[in-house]
């Protein structure tokens, strides 16, 4: 076995000091003790070092471990890049192109906030069943016991409730329908300024580029962060080819680059359109210890940051143990 370890990170923030302590995330210190248990027990690489052994075969050091930042949070520029740049090591962020070019706040992110900002997550899933029964006729909705039995399920991190919001609002309505429910919920329990929101939230252009000029990687994360399974071959290649627009606009190269996908969701037809673009490496969602010597590279695992200890004087987990064998 060939291992590579790489680990996903979303917020990195001050959460009980923030306007939204119920949102998920990892606290700077843990983050900053993560580290330090990387560092005791793996050797960081960067993407290029990935790309280069898996364009090459060149060989990588023992248990090498790849940082990866998804969705362009202002966090990683305010938080994560001043421990990255003291540490000496290069991460991997993954902007969706939209929220930086046009100032909106991503559909997954509005559904974040509302969750945080709710703490009865009942008054939610009565406002998507009420908004079926208003609906159903117009869209040919399913009854709300069947959605429920789909899309209720709990995951790793959340309760059944949760998850059938996060459902019901980024996959399984009809894209209108759930725009419509999302900015209804969004406005009512977050904020009516979404442009404000936005920067706010999210980094802005000169900022990623500031990554870019001081070593860290800039890959693709999609245009609109769609779950591309979900949509057509053609819509498929407007979301990369924008998104790959984006990488250059920013100094990133577009011949040689990084997919990480929005919600780890692709298909065959998204996976040929990767290839025909050079793609080397794809990241997904799927839980585990990556091995370069059998993975498919566009199709590679990752770990939660809550897989790995977020104290510096813990011993080997099982995920690093597992690396370690490999």
């Amino acid at each position: 076995m060939n291992s590579l370890t790489i680990v996903m990170y979303h917020y990195v923030r001050e959460l009980k000091h923030s306007r939204y302590p119920e949102i998920k995330g990892l606290t700077v210190a843990d983050f900053k003790e993560q580290i330090a248990y990387i560092k005791k027990h793996y050797n960081p690489i960067s993407a290029y070092d990935l790309m280069d052994s898996v364009e090459s075969g060149s060989k990588l050091p023992p248990n090498p471990l790849l940082l990866t930042f998804d969705d362009a949070y202002i966090d990683h520029f305010t938080e994560v890049f001043p421990v990255l740049d003291k540490e000496m090591l290069s991460g991997c962020f993954f902007p969706p192109a939209k929220c930086i070019f046009e100032n909106r706040v991503l559909d997954v992110n509005k559904i974040h906030f509302t969750l945080a900002c709710v703490p009865d997550k009942s008054v939610l899933v009565n406002y998507i069943n009420q908004s079926l029964d208003e609906n159903r006729s117009a869209y040919h909705l399913e009854s709300k016991e069947s959605y429920w039995q789909r899309c209720g399920v709990p995951s790793r991190y959340d309760t059944s409730e949760v998850m059938f919001v996060k459902y019901m609002l980024q996959l399984e309505l009809p894209e209108e329908l759930r725009s419509v429910i999302v900015n209804e919920l969004f406005k009512k329990f977050v904020s009516n300024d979404e442009q404000a929101f936005s920067k706010e939230l999210y980094m802005n252009i000169d900022q990623i580029s500031c990554l870019q000029r001081n070593g860290m990687y800039i890959g693709s994360h999609g245009f609109d962060h769609y779950w591309l399974n979900s949509i057509s071959e053609d819509n498929q290649k407007k979301e990369i080819d924008l998104s790959l627009e984006f990488l250059k606009k920013i100094g990133s190269d577009p011949d040689r680059w990084i997919m990480c996908y929005p919600y780890g969701a692709y298909n065959e037809s998204l996976l040929s359109i990767l290839k025909d673009r050079n793609c080397y490496v794809g990241l997904t969602t799927k839980v585990g210890v990556a091995d370069l010597n059998q993975d498919n590279p566009l199709i590679l695992p990752r770990l939660d940051t809550n897989d790995l200890p977020k104290d510096s004087k813990s011993g080997p987990n099982e995920w690093t143990i597992k690396a370690g064998s490999g």
